[in-house]
């Protein structure tokens, strides 16, 4: 540590070092990052003078947790290589699947298509079009067995990115797990099931925020008492990123809405060391390398700090965040597509760098469609060479203690308890969404970012400078239109198969369930079992709980 007088010599030749500098030299009047944070020229000691190392960064593996929630990091284990996977019919990602496993993926990742997300079965007309192509189609607990065929689920994580109907979708698949013999204790994975940002960013919700809010408490009660390895929300800051947000907005509204899950599980009863250890958290990766790991970095010690003086959490578990990253969607370009590797390769660096728990990275041609097989191994193999050649797996947080990363990551807390400030004084989250705030906030950000893109203040290579005339051919996956009529086919045999009286008996169920206070996923569990459908199970949310309009506007 530097003592005061050696602080004080350093500043006077920081600023006599400074006033010689020619300015005029620079390419730019001014530096920042996308989130408009000024960079500057120099980081030195004084920049990260003051405070306790101890109280403020710490050890690996221990309180704040800035530097890794591990004390190993990846020299124990390595990330979880999970490629975000599906389309079409169930058998066709099911292939995926099994291709990718046996290329040295080590989870599993499940895209679903627009009508599953929304909670409709393949023939609803409300859905008409959109089988198959941005994901896997997914009707009632067949198709879910079909999707996981010749796969232990208790021998695999498996992550599934949905939101409103989520706790229907993990109904099928723990009722799958059951039928295959797996013991509940054994289950891990996570559902996605962050209702809060597709308020805020996604707009994929279904119910008002009242009733959404209770469905996802429904599951992190039912996970903490019947399927303990399982992380029943993983609080998603990818898609208020890839919504048009700053890296600020997306840490600090992705925490704001753990926060608040937090509080709805604490009021219906449950102690936070009981479901906290649980609660996992989904990052964008971007394409500003500094910002992203401060963000990262920045996470962990807002959510430990915050568990342990605001929520009085015991257990280190609880204080440690643990996330998913995701590379940047939004930076991919259709134009000169074979950049996007390199894209993806820095972005999946960072986080990295920023210590992830899991990571995908994206093909280099999903400006254009779904990834191709070709494009899924290319992707994949990038993180194994990230893992394996570049060695900065070979320490914990190696960017701990870089001047400019520590200060980076500072500024980014400071300015997310600034945001938490405002978000509290106009009631909490569930207040600032429904009067529109979090999502101006978000598309004034994505304004500005959108300017100085335009303006070439910000250079997207081979978009706004150094582009050229021919275009590059690249093959796509292309979805069988004829894949929807066999499932629709497969749909029809079920309801025909199934014993439609006990189906019924599990609906009025499930409805007497939502109309009261039980838990609903007991019953969405047994009317799976029972093959009832998604939009069957939904519909009756539907009726119990209407559909949502926002009152906001921009």
């Amino acid at each position: 540590m530097n003592s005061p007088q050696e602080l004080k010599k350093l500043r006077e030749e920081n600023a006599r070092w400074r006033d010689e500098q020619d300015l005029s030299a620079q390419r730019k009047p001014s530096f920042k990052t996308p989130s408009q944070v000024p960079v500057d020229q120099v980081y030195t000691p004084e920049n990260t003078s003051g405070g306790s190392y101890l109280a403020d960064q710490g050890l690996p593996g221990e309180y704040p947790y800035l530097r890794g929630v591990h004390a190993s990091g990846y020299r124990g284990r390595l990330w979880t290589m999970r490629m975000f996977a599906g389309f079409g019919l169930p058998e066709e990602t099911n292939a995926r699947f099994k291709f990718l496993l046996e290329q040295g993926q080590t989870g599993l990742s499940v895209a679903f298509d627009m009508p599953t997300l929304y909670g409709y079965d393949t023939d609803d007309p409300r859905g008409a079009g959109e089988f198959g192509t941005c994901g896997v189609a997914v009707s009632s607990l067949a198709d879910m067995e079909t999707l996981f065929e010749g796969i232990t689920l208790d021998q695999i994580t498996t992550s599934m990115t949905i939101n409103s109907p989520a706790a229907i979708i993990w109904a099928m698949y723990i009722a799958l797990a059951e039928k295959q013999g797996a013991s509940l204790d054994k289950l891990g994975g996570t559902i996605q099931n962050d209702i809060l940002k597709e308020f805020i960013a996604q707009n994929e919700y279904i119910f008002p925020p009242g009733p959404s809010m209770r469905l996802v408490t429904d599951t992190v009660e039912y996970a903490a008492r019947s399927v303990p390895r399982w992380n029943p929300i993983s609080i998603s800051g990818y898609h208020i990123r890839e919504a048009g947000s700053n890296a600020i907005q997306e840490l600090a509204f992705t925490l704001a809405d753990g926060f608040e899950y937090v509080r709805h599980a604490l009021d219906r009863g449950l102690r936070i060391d009981e479901f906290a250890p649980r609660l996992s958290f989904f990052f964008n990766s971007h394409n500003n390398f500094f910002e992203e790991v401060g963000k990262f970095r920045a996470a962990r010690r807002i959510w430990a700090r915050e568990m342990q003086d605001t929520f009085g959490a015991k257990d280190p578990r609880s204080l440690q965040l643990r996330f998913h990253a995701q590379t940047s969607g939004q930076t991919l370009t259709a134009q000169q597509p074979e950049n996007n590797v390199v894209r993806v390769s820095f972005q999946a660096m960072a986080a990295v760098l920023g210590g992830c728990q899991s990571l995908h990275t994206n093909g280099k041609d999903e400006a254009w469609a779904l990834p191709s097989e070709e494009a899924a191994l290319q992707a994949l193999r990038t993180q194994q060479i990230i893992a394996h050649e570049t060695g900065i797996t070979d320490t914990v947080d190696p960017l701990g203690g870089s001047y400019f990363v520590e200060t980076m990551t500072n500024n980014l807390e400071e300015a997310s308890y600034e945001y938490f400030r405002r978000i509290d004084d106009m009631g909490g989250v569930i207040p600032a969404l429904e009067s529109g705030f979090l999502q101006r906030e978000i598309a004034d950000a994505s304004y500005v970012y959108q300017k100085e893109d335009d303006s070439k203040e910000r250079i997207t290579v081979g978009v706004n400078e150094y582009r050229t005339d021919n275009g590059s051919e690249i093959p796509l996956l292309r979805v069988d239109r004829e894949g929807e009529k066999k499932q629709v086919d497969g749909l029809n045999e079920v309801r025909r198969t199934r014993d439609n009286r006990e189906v019924a008996q599990r609906l009025k169920a499930l409805e007497q369930a939502a109309r009261g206070s039980e838990n609903t996923m007991p019953y969405l569990v047994e009317a799976s079992k029972a093959y009832a459908t998604l939009g069957e199970m939904m519909d009756v949310f539907r009726d119990v709980f209407g559909e949502y309009n926002p009152s906001w506007g921009y």
